[in-house]
């Protein structure tokens, strides 16, 4: 972390759908003396000045030309900022030079990434700079994968408390969501594909439940790839396609964290779809409609939904530990907004201005949950609509 800089955190991207909401809640809830310096970037001054103007920041809000395609531009966005947080993906095709300035420069970083590949060529490139000058790298600080991650955590916290310790086994399950996905998580998945079909190499990194734990292979983990009856919760279950993200980065917590959850550990994430018959043919619907995700349809990146759909969507999460013995211990992690962009846009927000308050925390590539843990939790529950809380 840079000792100090023009701004605390630059907002890179406030000119797109999910930045532009990402300013609009930091100009309402951090505006004034008490409040982080942030300012906002895009490759337009004309269009930073108008949505600067509509989301009602303050005039002297400061305005930072930048574009992912022009290294100096990004350099000296990056030299005037103690962390940048972006918006701009997917991350494979717009990220790559960012990052690398940001870990030169000891500049903190902070993106919306559920690119798992990019992610591990990031660590792999750039890991060792970040150690050495501070910065503090953290990837996927929205619905990918902030409330997965941290849902396993706060499950083992509470296996902590009632089994007495944590447990090898978390099975993360979808009770409920409202609301769609980013344009921007569609075309992150459209980019993989295409990246894969040119590289046949990216397939089994894509396929390894342990890409982000450069140097560890730990047990083989359910595949999730197809409807299955889930005999501990008596319900169907469909497969979840944000999963192929948020397991990898659990276990990449794990391992930053110094296996707390064991070397044993074994996690999946399915939706539920119900009890019997009904159940089963919710979950081959469930797989129909996660073929759609890389197709045509859905919003594409700068595009999303109304304030009003934003504010009526939620998610109800539920992680369930099993112990010694078959004990289990349950715990429900919720949000208040539409997942891919109401609560995506706080999560993101509140992870900045926790990493900025945490001072302590080493430069390298981490999870927020392993790099922040409870006191990020509290700032979600106090700041960003989200509940965790232990089921009986």
């Amino acid at each position: 972390m840079k000792p100090s800089s023009k701004f605390d955190i630059v907002v890179y991207g406030a000119t797109g759908f999910t930045g532009q909401l990402v300013a609009e809640y930091l100009a309402s809830h951090y505006t004034g003396k008490a409040g982080p310096k942030w300012a906002m970037a895009g490759r337009s001054l004309d269009k930073l000045a108008s949505i600067r103007d509509a989301i009602g920041a303050p005039a002297d809000t400061a305005l930072i030309v930048a574009d992912a395609g022009d290294p100096a531009s990004l350099k000296a966005m990056v030299d005037q900022a103690g962390s940048v947080l972006t918006t701009v993906g997917p991350y494979q095709l717009y990220g790559s030079d960012l990052v690398a300035a940001c870990a030169a420069t000891g500049t903190d970083y902070l993106d919306l990434c559920g690119e798992p590949v990019w992610m591990r060529q990031m660590i792999d490139a750039h890991q060792a700079t970040a150690q050495a000058t501070g910065a503090r790298i953290v990837f996927s600080c929205g619905f990918d994968s902030l409330p997965f991650e941290l849902g396993v955590f706060f499950c083992q916290e509470a296996a902590k408390k009632t089994l007495g310790a944590p447990v090898n086994r978390v099975k993360g399950r979808v009770r409920n969501m409202k609301g769609t996905f980013s344009g921007g998580t569609a075309a992150s998945i459209k980019a993989t594909f295409a990246a894969a079909a040119k590289d046949l190499s990216l397939v089994a990194l894509l396929k390894n439940p342990f890409v982000l734990t450069p140097g560890f292979e730990g047990p083989r983990q359910p595949p999730g790839n197809k409807p299955m009856f889930d005999e501990d919760l008596g319900m169907w279950t469909a497969p979840f396609v944000m999963a192929t993200i948020n397991t990898r980065n659990v276990h990449r917590s794990n391992l930053l964290m110094g296996f707390p959850y064991g070397k044993d550990f074994i996690y999946d994430e399915m939706v539920l779809t119900g009890a019997g018959e009904k159940g089963e043919a919710n979950a081959k619907v469930v797989v129909a409609a996660n073929a759609e995700m890389g197709g045509p349809g859905g919003p594409k990146p700068g595009e999303g939904p109304s304030k009003e759909l934003r504010d009526r969507g939620l998610y109800d999460l539920l992680f369930v530990g099993i112990g010694e013995g078959g004990r289990q211990v349950r715990v429900a992690v919720r949000g208040d907004r539409d997942p891919g962009y109401g609560s995506t846009s706080k999560m993101i927000s509140e992870c900045a201005i926790c990493l900025h308050d945490a001072t302590e925390i080493p430069g390298g590539i981490w999870t927020p949950g392993a790099a922040m843990g409870n006191r990020l939790i509290k700032r979600l529950v106090d700041h960003a609509g989200l509940t965790f809380d232990v089921e009986t």
